[in-house]
């Protein structure tokens, strides 16, 4: 009887390396490897030596000299005699602060805009229509100067809130808003072991404990759902979550307002938003927010009809479709360009010095550059940080997007 038995498994050669389609693509891939590693390191061995034919070295000791210039617009404790590090730490946070923002408010106009695009009203829609039309088509630096001028020219001037016959006044005797910039009523904790840093650190923690305390609530709203066909009324608990533990706690803390008030040619006293970041960040959210309507407009409509008359059949209203059934599945397709607006918003903030505003490119890549000559370290410093915000920006949008992805059984 003829026996079957199993060939000999070949032996490796290095011909396979080339020959074997097994093993080719990685072969490949290490020379375009090797070749791109000699490539950089050529690169880095010529600007060295250029470098030590100028007399020159890279060091980053230049960061510890004082910086020696004032910055308008800051979160943190600063002055001419604070150093070239603090400096650019100042300038990092001004642009967190305006990428922050900036994704905030365009993410809600974006949904809203994208959303009355395909309401029936056909002034709305039309009118939705123009907006983003002529915001998407015109170069984000003209917006950010057309706007920067208005405020200067149509807001009033500190002066003009003064006397009996004032020009203009205050809203709510809260807020003013002027051509130098919007003074708003500034929080602080009266209490003496909440003061500082302590009471926003508890307060913060606070909103992380809500937050996961919330989404505790909804799953196991989710859960007596699917057991029952009835999903209970929460919404008193999750608010409750969210927002009981933060009143007690601004309570204890003693929390109190600081109102600004006009002295002398300028208000004092509460929180200062300088016209140019007013400007920068309202132009960057209405910018990128006209490309976001036309993500959600595109996710919307790739949710079949069925979905909605389904919906509508079950004697849904037309909210309610639009929140629980369609936005969600619109989602997986919205999230993932939505993650290169932010990226290119948060890069678009560059553009800050056209309008005075100190962020990162303007003390670091600006200043600071000028006055040390360290244009190399200066630069490389840039690429870093826009290379790390990038690349965290886009880790939280990719896990969040993995989150909401269908899930097969």
């Amino acid at each position: 009887m003829a026996t079957l038995s199993d060939a000999h498994s070949e032996s490796f050669r290095l011909s396979m390396l080339i020959n074997d389609k097994r093993y080719r693509s990685y072969t490949f891939q290490f020379i375009a490897l090797l070749l791109l590693i000699a490539a950089f390191s050529y690169l880095g061995y010529n600007l060295v030596k250029n470098l030590q034919a100028a007399g020159l070295n890279i060091s980053y000791k230049f960061l510890g000299d004082p910086a020696g210039y004032d910055i308008n617009q800051r979160l943190v404790e600063y002055d001419k005699t604070s150093s070239h590090w603090r400096a650019s730490v100042v300038g990092v946070l001004n642009t967190l602060l305006v990428a922050v923002v900036g994704c905030f408010f365009a993410t809600i106009i974006g949904v809203v805009v994208g959303v009355l695009r395909l309401s029936n009203n056909w002034i709305v829609s039309k009118l939705m229509s123009v907006y983003v039309e002529i915001f998407r088509n015109v170069p984000v630096l003209i917006w950010i100067l057309i706007i920067m001028a208005v405020f200067i020219a149509v807001l009033p001037q500190p002066r003009d809130f003064r006397g009996a016959n004032a020009e203009a006044s205050m809203l709510f005797d809260l807020f003013a808003f002027t051509g130098r910039g919007f003074y708003l009523p500034r929080p602080y904790f009266a209490a003496e072991w909440a003061t500082g840093a302590t009471g926003w650190l508890i307060v913060i923690a606070l909103l992380i404990a809500g937050f996961f305390g919330a989404r505790t609530i909804s799953r196991n709203a989710t859960k007596t759902q699917e057991a029952t066909g009835v999903r209970p009324t929460t919404w008193y608990w999750t608010l409750g979550v969210w927002f009981g533990p933060l009143i007690i706690a601004c309570f204890v803390m003693g929390l109190s307002w600081e109102i600004p008030e006009l002295k002398g040619f300028n208000f004092s006293g509460g929180i200062f938003a300088r016209n140019s970041f007013i400007a920068l960040t309202f132009a960057l959210s209405i910018y990128t927010a006209a490309f976001i309507a036309e993500n959600v407009r595109a996710g919307i409509l790739s949710v079949s009809k069925g979905q909605t008359e389904a919906a509508a059949s079950l004697g849904l209203r037309p909210n309610r479709i639009m929140n629980l059934v369609i936005l969600p599945q619109a989602l997986r397709v919205i999230i993932p360009p939505l993650i290169s607006h932010f990226l290119n918003l948060t890069k678009n903030s560059s553009l800050a010095i056209a309008v005075g505003y100190m962020d990162l490119t303007g003390t670091l890549g600006g200043i600071t550059l000028n006055q040390t000559g360290r244009a190399i370290e200066s630069v490389l410093l840039l690429m870093a940080f826009y290379l790390t915000i990038s690349l965290s920006i886009s880790a939280i949008m990719n896990a969040y997007n993995k989150s909401i992805a269908l899930k097969e059984r």
